[in-house]
């Protein structure tokens, strides 16, 4: 059985570029038949949004794309770094580049959001760091 939920434009721009990243990043056969086909099918949906402004879309999914795949970089540093129990400056530094790059993709969804007139936009509240 499937469920269908609503969720807002930048949502689900991120989830495709997420899908797109492990597309090229799994190499388990069984594991990529269940990206391609959410991948396939989150992509359908998104057509509305390429219909409305394609150039538009495509400038939002790239800079998503490009922050998602930077997340995984970093997320794969810090799980060998924590593998090997190597918890000094590096470690820190990326752990600090994770909270810096999820607020650039909060940035870039709520833009998407606002540009395509999503319906829903996530909201966040954090303490001020800067």
């Amino acid at each position: 059985m499937n469920i269908n939920i609503p969720i807002s434009y930048g949502e689900l721009l991120d989830k495709l570029t997420i899908l797109e990243i492990k597309q090229r990043k799994i190499t388990n056969q069984d594991k990529l038949k269940n990206i391609n086909n959410e991948y396939l099918k989150l992509d359908d949906v998104a057509k509305y949004l390429k219909n409305i402004d394609k150039v538009k879309y495509e400038t939002f999914y790239k800079k998503l794309f490009e922050i998602n795949l930077s997340l995984w970089e970093i997320e794969d540093k810090i799980r060998i770094l924590e593998k090997n129990k190597l918890f000094e400056s590096e470690f820190i530094e990326l752990a600090r580049k994770v909270y810096f790059t999820n607020d650039k993709r909060f940035e870039i969804k709520s833009k998407i959001n606002e540009h395509f007139g999503s319906e829903f936009f996530e909201e966040k509240q954090y303490v001020d760091y800067e």
